[in-house]
């Protein structure tokens, strides 16, 4: 089963620069999770699909649709429960 993390950012959101690193750290020890930023200024049609109001939000799915989604800056151990409870 395929797992993906949806990183919904913008430029000139602060609290997306504290999410990076964080995001940075779990993909190097999730090789298999597709991580995909997604600027909401350049692709405002994909924030819309995913109903995001508020950055960042990270979504987390799988091949049965979304299985979490954190808005705001979310904790290192959070994300992981969440991909482990994607099949990650």
């Amino acid at each position: 089963m395929s797992v993906r993390l949806k990183d919904f950012y913008a430029d000139w959101c602060g609290p997306c620069k504290t999410q990076d690193p964080i995001l940075d750290e779990i993909a190097e020890e999730y090789p298999d999770v597709e991580f995909e930023k997604v600027d909401v200024d350049q692709k405002q049609d994909v924030a819309n699909e995913y109903q995001v109001r508020s950055l960042p939000t990270l979504i987390i799915e799988n091949d049965d649709g979304v299985v979490e989604r954190f808005v705001g800056v979310t904790q290192r151990d959070d994300i992981e429960a969440a991909l482990g409870k994607a099949g990650a």
